[in-house]
């Protein structure tokens, strides 16, 4: 057992050693962590997301809304005829216009003529005994003085010129009857303007009493544009005016500009005539009816139209980009801000109009912020950015047509 100590009772003798770890373990800490500061510092560092963005600066802008309407005729008027007879004459051309005082129709007059003849006769009649009794009065009141005849025969000579003017007054409203009747027979045109096919034809017999027309003109210059105007839209506008936030024109007039169905502008401005003072319940639009000029007779009665109404200016308006919008969950708008300290930020805002290719802000922004409008899609909130372009948004026309949000206002 060589190399092996024994005791003096003959066994093995173990020396045992101690070994600490604590110092090993400490330096391979130190060695790990060296290394991982020597690979975090050969690693580059990740650059900024560069961002496009817009600063915010009020700037006076023309607030329009455009609205869906229909034209209506500025006056209406359907011939019907006052005397009842045959129809001798049509004297105009159907689709022609006519003037006011126009004659339209020849009635048979034959009849009327007759009566009016009559009635004439009957005049003449009454003015002669109403001269009778006159003279017989001039002569009866020398007489009565010189007691030539009674009192009462005086008396009953005046009363005899009386009842003589009384039947001069009959025959002449008789006269003046006939003499309407006999014109009634000439049917007139009531206005000017444009009068559509016959609905009777000659030979027809027409008579005083008829519900169905004979014709109808329609004045189509002028003419009305009626639009459905939202209440909540009412409101804004009312309430934007008295804050001073939307100026009217000097005249005050509300200008209106149209776009036919085909999609061309139509060349000439109207104005706003009236708005309804009820709001329909089924629809919670108020009427709003604006004349427009129609010396070409473009515009016909019924025809669908999109009407502009020119609100007013607003001389602090704040435009923000359509791209640099977008929607959360709930559908609400929201941009990204650049904060002082480089770093972005969500915000919610609130939107009024579409004017061009940017909305109106009515809420959640200021003039000086800096929007991001390109570059988001690769941010999160209080990442650092850096800056490619800084320029205020001021290219919008003031004249630039606004639509409403459809969202979040």
């Amino acid at each position: 057992m060589c190399g092996k100590p024994f005791n003096t009772q003959g066994h093995i003798k173990v020396t045992t050693h101690t070994f600490s770890l604590r110092p090993v373990l400490l330096c391979t800490v130190a060695l790990l962590a060296l290394e991982g500061c020597k690979r975090q510092q050969s690693a580059p560092r990740t650059p900024p997301q560069a961002v496009g963005i817009v600063t915010m600066q009020p700037q006076p802008v023309s607030v329009h809304t455009s609205l869906p309407g229909r034209t209506d005729a500025f006056e209406i008027a359907q011939v019907r005829p006052q005397v009842t007879g045959v129809v001798l004459k049509r004297l105009f051309v159907e689709g022609s216009d006519v003037v006011a005082g126009q004659q339209l129709y020849q009635i048979d007059p034959a009849r009327y003529k007759a009566v009016y003849d009559t009635a004439r006769g009957q005049l003449a009649q009454a003015m002669a005994l109403d001269a009778t009794a006159k003279a017989k009065v001039r002569r009866y009141k020398k007489l009565v003085r010189e007691h030539a005849v009674s009192q009462q025969d005086y008396d009953d000579a005046v009363a005899a010129e009386k009842q003589a003017q009384g039947q001069i007054q009959s025959a002449q409203g008789q006269v003046e009857s006939a003499q309407v009747n006999l014109g009634y027979t000439k049917m007139y045109a009531p206005i000017s303007g444009r009068i559509g096919r016959t609905l009777i034809t000659v030979g027809a017999l027409v008579t005083a009493e008829q519900t169905s027309n004979t014709a109808i003109i329609t004045r189509l210059d002028p003419i009305y544009v009626d639009v459905n105007l939202p209440a909540i839209t009412l409101l804004r506008l009312k309430r934007e005016l008295a804050e001073g936030r939307i100026k009217r024109q000097a005249n005050g007039e509300v200008p209106v500009v149209l776009t036919l169905e085909d999609g061309s502008p139509y060349e000439f401005k109207g104005h706003m005539a009236l708005a309804e003072v009820n709001v329909d319940t089924t629809t919670s639009t108020v009427i709003v009816r604006a004349i427009m000029p129609n010396p070409q007779k473009l515009l016909l009665p019924g025809m669908y139209v999109h009407a502009q109404l020119d609100e007013g200016i607003d001389p602090n308006a704040l435009l923000v980009p359509q791209e640099a919008v977008s929607r959360n969950t709930h559908g609400d708008p929201q941009v990204w801000i650049v904060q002082p300290d480089s770093t972005v930020a969500l915000r919610q805002i609130k939107i009024g109009m579409a004017i061009d290719t940017n909305w109106l802000v009515t809420d959640g922004l200021k003039a000086g912020e800096r929007v991001v409008v390109s570059g988001t899609q690769k941010i999160t909130p209080g990442a650092k950015v850096s800056v490619l372009d800084s320029k205020p948004k001021t290219d919008t026309a003031p004249g630039a047509a606004a639509q409403p949000a459809q969202k979040g206002q």
